[in-house]
């Protein structure tokens, strides 16, 4: 098999599976949606960083020492319908890198990361973020099970909470905080976020 190392040596209309993924050995950072290959945005920049930085350093401290895991990227996860049951690596077609995802089903994770749906999901926007990626993001969470969604606009001092609740397909915009708010997990109802002291010094 021709060892691929870089990009330009895949067709970009075609479909691939986690399985040919894990063969790839090249340095761009790219994201599988249903099979397509899609490049990620360029680096994040200081203020995504940052924020990143204090989102993972809050779960960290909510979690350790409890059943659920958190993960900041680059962290794989696998997503499929959440009416299938596990599926191996040549039957998934999606591979997303969330900014910080929270697992508490530890049979879901792996050496290469996470098999299934995590509980909770943070995506932090970077200016570079098209609004077709935002959409199809959304579209794949709630398809695949993501109990909550959290979309944080940095520039805006936003953050938006998404939760499926009982057999929904689609998420519902629970809430919008901004300001002086302290955002609180659905899932997790005794975490609560202070977004001035978040968006503080980023």
């Amino acid at each position: 098999m021709m060892k691929i190392t870089q990009l330009s040596q895949l067709d970009l209309t075609a479909s691939y599976s986690y399985a040919d993924y894990l063969t790839w050995q090249f340095a761009d950072a790219v994201e599988l949606i249903k099979g397509k290959i899609q490049l990620m945005s360029p680096a994040p920049n200081v203020k995504h960083q940052r924020l990143s930085w204090q989102l993972s350093g809050t779960l960290f401290n909510y979690f350790n020492h409890k059943s659920c895991s958190a993960f900041s990227a680059p962290f794989d996860v696998r997503l499929y319908d959440r009416k299938k049951s596990l599926l191996a690596n040549k039957d998934i077609t999606t591979v997303v890198q969330p900014d910080i995802c929270v697992i508490c089903d530890n049979s879901k994770l792996d050496e290469q990361g996470c098999n299934g749906a995590p509980d909770w999901i943070i995506e932090i926007l970077s200016k570079g973020n098209s609004k077709k990626e935002v959409k199809t993001k959304h579209a794949l969470y709630a398809e695949s099970g993501v109990k909550e969604y959290w979309l944080v606009y940095p520039y805006e001092e936003v953050i938006q909470q998404f939760v499926l609740q009982g057999d929904e397909t689609a998420y519902q915009l629970i809430n919008s905080y901004a300001d002086d708010d302290r955002a609180v997990s659905f899932v997790f109802p005794d975490l609560a976020i202070d977004l001035v002291a978040l968006f503080k010094d980023s």
